[in-house]
């Protein structure tokens, strides 16, 4: 008994595409609509980064003059990893911005973000506090917190928020060393903000760190402002 085969059908073919449209024709449905509908809706590098940030500083714009400074060098020393290729933040300068509590300036950083992926620059980034930062790599059952260290200190963008925030100990001190340490040496970009008086941060981070800061980044000492209390009595 001979076995009857049946041809295959692509999905192109016309078969297929004439049941198709009587099915859309069936459901009142315009088949160049539903066309139209199959296609992404366009997704800017903006709207990705808006994305992945927090809330609070999804709309953040930098406009303090050593801030933009800032961005431009960072952008200038981008480079494209092949032909075509969008330019991608590796190495650059860091600002160390200092100031009151709400002087704005974790506004600043994420702002300044902002402003490299709006100049059509790639950006590989994280942020981080380093009161956060301390609590997950103090070990503990399960977590790898040398790797999570090498992961913070080798991307190429960092905000490292609120340095000198956290209770000061050996540990922080050794982690801080580590992680600017890395940083300097590979000559990668960091948005680093303290409360603490630049003066009063050696005390803090020691030594070691306040010395390769002094190296590694411009400082920019914030108004003595509480910017969020003033919009609050405003």
């Amino acid at each position: 008994m001979r076995t009857k085969t049946r041809e295959p059908q692509t999905l192109g073919g016309s078969g297929t595409l004439e049941r198709m449209a009587r099915i859309l024709a069936a459901r009142n449905i315009d088949p160049a609509a539903a066309a139209v509908a199959d296609e992404p809706e366009p997704y800017s590098p903006l709207d990705a980064l808006r994305a992945s940030m927090p809330p609070r500083y999804r709309d953040a714009v930098a406009d303090h003059p050593q801030v933009l400074a800032w961005c431009r060098e960072v952008a200038a020393q981008a480079v494209a990893p092949g032909v075509g290729a969008r330019r991608q933040v590796c190495t650059g300068p860091s600002l160390l911005m200092a100031g009151v509590v709400g002087a704005g300036k974790t506004h600043q950083a994420y702002g300044a973000v902002r402003a490299l992926v709006g100049a059509g620059v790639g950006v590989r980034w994280r942020a981080t506090t380093a009161a956060d930062l301390y609590a997950e790599l103090r070990p503990r059952a399960g977590v790898d917190s040398e790797r999570e260290l090498a992961a913070v200190a080798r991307v190429p963008l960092l905000i490292l928020d609120d340095l000198g925030a956290a209770k000061a100990s050996e540990w922080t001190e050794e982690i801080t060393y580590r992680l600017v340490n890395r940083r300097y040496n590979h000559e990668l970009p960091t948005l680093i903000t303290s409360n603490l008086r630049i003066g009063d941060l050696r005390a803090y981070v020691g030594d070691r760190v306040a010395s390769r800061l002094t190296q590694m980044t411009t400082r920019v000492e914030f108004d003595l402002v509480d910017r969020r209390r003033t919009r609050a009595a405003a």
